[in-house]
């Protein structure tokens, strides 16, 4: 096998070399870029992403989408809000309360799906929908700011460029990695995503897997939830309103299947590193932001044409 072809096979090793690119490309524009502060400013944003990307990759992996990945993560992070201010709740608390709000939101998305045969898009577009006006009209879009000082301050320390808030995505993934490669749950998730007829015939149930599936989700969103409640300082309705485009481009970018069956956990963290480098790097070349979606959406074309180069070009499927 030549050295072209097993770099192929490794779907991340693209990534790595755009965002060395990148990287040393953006340091040469702009000197500031490898500043310990613009280091931090950008980690910190990624802080989020990285879960809001975990979360969808959870569901591509069984061959299905989340729509109200942003939705269920804006409702979980108001009521985290609210338990806390209006009701007094300690932080300890209103952690695993926000939760299993995320969890209950996915087992209403897994168990609609799963037991009445719609597309998982067209349930959680209709849920994505239901969880943003419950969310709205709890707030009537007034936000909840009196947030507990530990939170507030934890979403802002730092060692040196490394963000406090960035500890819990990189556990998550290394969980994600054990989960999916190692743990027979997670191996069942991918059969039923790659194979589903071929799975429910080897004895995997086809609803548990789809309820795990989305339930998994969930949580991720809610996870999500409580880290930019804690990066921003407050909790406002309108966190993960512009989740759903990250949510998609992360895991396509970094290798995830459409179809389910595949997915890459270190793929999808570089693909959102290199969307943080791109988003930084037009920052400081002061380039229009809106122009941030045209080259998401760019990118996703061009990692499904990748992908798609790949699968035949390689025999992977």
């Amino acid at each position: 096998m030549t050295l072209f072809r097993r770099l192929l096979i490794v779907e991340w090793s693209g990534l790595a070399v755009a965002i060395l690119l990148g990287a040393a490309a953006l340091s040469f524009i702009a000197p500031n870029f490898l500043t310990e502060f613009n280091l931090y400013v950008m980690l910190r944003s990624l802080s989020v992403g990285l879960l809001v990307a975990f979360a969808q990759m959870v569901t591509l992996g069984v061959g299905q989408m989340n729509i109200a990945v942003g939705a269920l993560g804006g409702l979980t992070a108001i009521i985290f809000g609210a338990t806390m201010e209006l009701y007094g709740l300690s932080l300890l608390l209103a952690i695993p309360v926000a939760l299993g709000i995320g969890a209950l939101g996915g087992l209403i998305n897994g168990l609609l799906t799963a037991r009445t045969g719609v597309n998982a898009f067209i349930i959680t577009l209709a849920t994505a929908s239901a969880f943003t006006g419950i969310n709205f009209g709890i707030t009537g879009s007034i936000p909840f700011y009196k947030m507990p000082a530990s939170l507030v301050a934890f979403g802002d320390r730092h060692l040196g460029a490394m963000p406090y808030l960035l500890v819990a995505p990189l556990i998550v993934a290394l969980a994600l990695g054990v989960f999916f490669s190692r743990a027979a749950p997670g191996r069942r998730l991918l059969a039923f995503g790659g194979n589903p007829q071929a799975a429910e015939l080897s004895g995997i149930s086809r609803e548990r897997v789809i309820v795990s599936a989305h339930v998994l989700s969930g949580l991720l969103a809610a996870a999500a939830a409580v880290l930019a409640v804690a990066q921003l300082g407050s909790a406002q309705p309108t966190i993960g309103a512009d989740w759903l485009l990250l949510s998609f481009a992360a895991p396509i970018i970094g290798g995830a299947a459409l179809t389910g069956g595949h997915i890459s956990v270190l793929g999808t963290m570089f693909a959102v590193l290199l969307l943080g480098l791109i988003q930084n790097g037009m920052v400081l070349a002061k380039v229009d932001p809106y122009w941030v979606q045209f080259v998401l959406g760019a990118l996703i074309l061009a990692a499904v044409g990748l992908n798609r180069w790949r699968a035949i070009n390689t025999g992977i499927a």
